[in-house]
């Protein structure tokens, strides 16, 4: 009980401070996701390399990471100070294998892997979030509509893929990618989908983003099977690495990783879908 009621805290704080951060304004979106993105990024090499534990080269990759998302939050609100911190993350880039020369690991090629993985996997989905802003049809400016959305879908095709999937797994049994996550089936996928396309026409309704029903409902299943890889990406690295979460820094929760792993694939996926649909 005590656990259970842990991680309703921690899960309702959550999402306060991300909803929160979204409808106040670009500002407070770039703390809250800038934060997250070093945070996450810190994690993902602390996973990928868990014998050299907190590392010089592991914060200078989690603070380019912090830079690369400054760059693209700035974008379009000061553009000559945004282009600084570009030059400023490509220095940091040509930083990182100095970095590595003193190190002493002897796998200079492992190092110089991670730190490229970390940048991509991490830090460029994030970079990407604040383009979403801007696929808003009603306003001119910041518009958090469909950010909040693609949060929104994730939660929602989680919630009902498990609730859906726990129900009825005994009666539909086929599992989705065994070999990854033994414990996600196809009906719960599906289940997640269906609940995921309602809360589509919900967002139609209510959020004044200027797209039709037809483009929500596409931008959900995109966020759908996006996210859903995403998740199994991170699964089968934490099931090569031999370990159940990322950290635990969110208690009953797991790590950052944990939560942002469908974010990762799916921010990306809206951001491909909303330009080719515009």
């Amino acid at each position: 009980m005590r656990n259970f009621i842990l991680r309703t805290i921690v899960g309702v704080a959550y999402v306060a401070l991300l909803t929160g951060s979204l409808l106040l304004g670009p500002v407070t979106a770039f703390l809250f996701f800038g934060a997250v993105t070093w945070a996450t990024t810190m994690e993902f090499c602390m996973v990928a390399n868990r014998h050299a534990g907190l590392s010089t080269l592991g914060l200078l990759t989690a603070t380019a990471s912090l830079v690369l998302v400054a760059f693209s939050w700035l974008w379009g609100m000061d553009n000559e100070l945004s282009l600084r911190w570009l030059a400023l993350y490509g220095l940091m880039l040509l930083a990182m294998p100095v970095v590595g020369l003193y190190r002493h690991t002897g796998h200079p090629l492992q190092d110089w892997m991670g730190m490229l993985a970390a940048q991509v996997y991490v830090a460029l989905p994030f970079a990407l979030l604040p383009l979403l802003t801007v696929f808003d049809g009603e306003h001119c400016g910041y518009g958090w509509e469909l950010p909040m959305a693609l949060f929104v879908f994730i939660w929602v095709n989680d919630t009902g893929a498990y609730l859906v999937g726990s129900s009825l797994h005994r009666l539909f049994p086929w599992r989705l990618f065994p070999s990854v996550s033994p414990g996600k089936s196809w009906v719960g996928c599906v289940g997640g989908g269906i609940a995921t396309l309602l809360a589509s026409v919900a967002c139609w309704t209510w959020m004044p983003a200027g797209h039709g029903l037809p483009v929500w409902l596409g931008f959900a299943l995109v966020v759908v099977v996006a996210g859903t890889w995403g998740d199994l990406v991170e699964s089968q690295m934490k099931r090569q690495l031999g370990i159940k979460d990322s950290s635990h820094i969110l208690p009953g929760h797991g790590g950052l990783l944990d939560r942002f792993d469908s974010t990762l694939l799916a921010i990306p996926a809206s951001v491909i879908y909303f330009t080719l649909a515009s």
